[in-house]
């Protein structure tokens, strides 16, 4: 058995399909489907049932991608350690970051990190806040920036910042008057949302089926300079945070009668070994420059 081969199955099984995991590895897909079938005939079981579209586990591949994960995790985290004991003084940081607080959150923290650490290496993944709590469920990710509502007991919680959500409305409608939108306002509005994984737009759906209406989202983006364009020019109003709908010749952003708060965070796994340069992001993070 091989190391490759449970790392192959590992990802393969996340991904539910051969060609993403070659993708993701950046292998060839005969490698691994190779690899998959080798630690099939040496385990002696079928690890997924292969009869249906999406490659799934059998209850023999779910019991042993369990104790796979946990070995891999440990490996991973004594390798970690190892280069820590001997000094090195490089060191890789992943951290997904929602779209919507990369361009306007992260730049800032980044340029203060690198000043502080330039040794050290950020890799910088866009996800949605639900999706890079997965990741970092996952161990796929060493920190994440989420809104932290909700937030699974698995993981360590730093609070960063507590920003609104505001109705950000073209500067030329009759919304921009006034000085708090109210529920009958998004009732009646068109909507431009997030797509699916971004914890905001969960929270605006829940926000639309607590005064039982049917949101009408008449598009979605992941992109934020695109939705403000949108707004812009009439298409539709959207639920932004402050810091990132500011008023401008285009679009004003305007609070909720009923306003909704949200805690931004860094969150990490707590059972994960947290490396030299781990550990420097978050005394990072507690004291920014």
């Amino acid at each position: 058995m091989e190391l490759r081969q449970l790392e192959y199955f590992q990802m393969a099984s996340r991904l539910k399909n051969i060609t993403r995991a070659a993708k993701r590895l950046r292998v060839s897909q005969p490698n691994i489907t190779v690899a998959i079938k080798k630690l099939e005939a040496e385990l002696g079981i079928q690890l997924f049932d292969r009869s249906q579209k999406q490659l799934s586990l059998t209850p023999e591949g779910a019991v042993f991608l369990e104790r796979v994960n946990t070995a891999l995790r440990c490996l991973n985290d004594a390798v970690a350690e190892v280069n820590d004991f001997k000094q090195l003084q490089k060191g890789v940081i992943k951290i997904g970051i929602p779209s919507m607080m990369g361009a306007f959150l992260f730049p800032k923290i980044f340029s203060g990190f690198q000043t502080r650490h330039p040794s050290l290496d950020v890799l910088l993944f866009e996800e949605g806040s639900i999706a890079i709590r997965e990741m970092l469920d996952r161990d796929e990710l060493d920190f994440g920036i989420v809104i932290t509502s909700d937030a699974s007991p698995s993981l360590n919680i730093l609070p960063m910042t507590r920003s609104q959500l505001v109705a950000c409305v073209p500067a030329a409608s009759s919304l921009a008057k006034k000085n708090k939108i109210t529920n009958e306002d998004i009732a009646d509005a068109n909507l431009i949302v997030m797509k699916q994984g971004s914890y905001l737009r969960q929270i605006v759906q829940d926000r639309f089926h607590a005064i039982n209406v049917k949101p009408n989202i008449v598009l979605e983006s992941s992109q934020i300079t695109t939705i403000k364009g949108l707004v812009a020019h009439g298409v539709g109003i959207a639920f932004l945070l402050d810091f990132i709908a500011e008023d401008n010749s285009d679009l004003r952003a305007v609070p909720l009668e009923e306003p909704i708060f949200v805690d931004i965070g860094l969150a990490w796994k707590k059972d994960r070994y947290v490396s030299k340069a781990a550990q420097a992001f978050i005394n990072f993070c507690k004291d920014p420059i």
